[in-house]
């Protein structure tokens, strides 16, 4: 199981970094388009708030989000809103998300997500800490991949590699930065698989988190593979 209570103060301390990191923008800034296709930087920084508060939902037992649709709609509608009121939110939200994970809890339980996905609840602090961080880097605010903590990236690798383990669309693909090794696709691993991708550690977390295309990835076997959409 996870450790959730290091989790919730990696969280605490990427939540700062991005706070700070924003605070330097102004009401123009929040406008400009973020690295996201069809988002400023402002549906950004609304999406944050409002997962926050999703994960509340999650670790208290009610739904992630009413809908799909509500979820779009409420990201909309903040997302226009000045500089202060986002960083007001985000403090807010982020001490919610805080303070429903700092209470007595089976942090071994089942929690679900959207779209019927569950999880143990020790894994929702981590989800949360690759909301901040990877959030963070799609701002354009000169947050980059490379910035990010080595833990960090190196969980984040092995969860992204780990969801799309099996993917019948996938070839079995090994993963490395020279030292350390990840598996995905569809089985096979190591000697077995049928593609290996080399690369910097921030490279390859930013492939297969859909942040980089992967031109800087060393790739034998075969052609980098396309991944689905996370």
């Amino acid at each position: 199981m996870n450790d959730h209570v290091r989790d919730l103060a990696s969280v605490r301390d990427a939540t700062e970094r991005l706070l700070s990191a924003a605070a330097r923008l102004d009401n123009a800034g929040v406008t400009e388009p973020s690295r996201l296709p069809g988002w400023s930087r402002g549906h950004v920084l609304a999406h944050l708030a409002r997962n926050a508060d999703a994960l509340v939902n999650v670790l208290e037992g009610r739904p992630m989000y009413v809908s799909a649709g509500a979820r779009d709609a409420d990201i909309e509608r903040d997302a226009p809103r000045p500089l202060e009121t986002h960083l007001a939110d985000l403090r807010d939200s982020a001490a919610r998300f805080q303070a429903a994970g700092a209470g007595p809890a089976d942090w071994s339980r089942t929690v679900e997500l959207r779209n019927g996905v569950t999880d143990a609840a020790s894994q929702v602090p981590f989800r949360r800490w690759g909301e901040v961080e990877l959030h963070h880097v799609d701002l354009g605010v000169g947050y980059e991949l490379e910035d990010l903590p080595d833990e960090f990236t190196q969980r984040e690798t092995a969860f992204l590699a780990d969801r799309f383990a099996g993917h019948p669309e996938v070839p079995s693909t090994r993963l490395t930065d020279g030292t350390r090794a990840w598996s995905t696709g569809r089985g096979g691993s190591g000697e077995d698989a049928e593609v290996t991708v080399t690369g910097p550690a921030p490279a390859l977390l930013g492939w297969l988190a859909g942040r980089r295309d992967g031109a800087a990835l060393l790739v034998e076997g075969g052609p980098l593979p396309a991944l689905p959409p996370l």
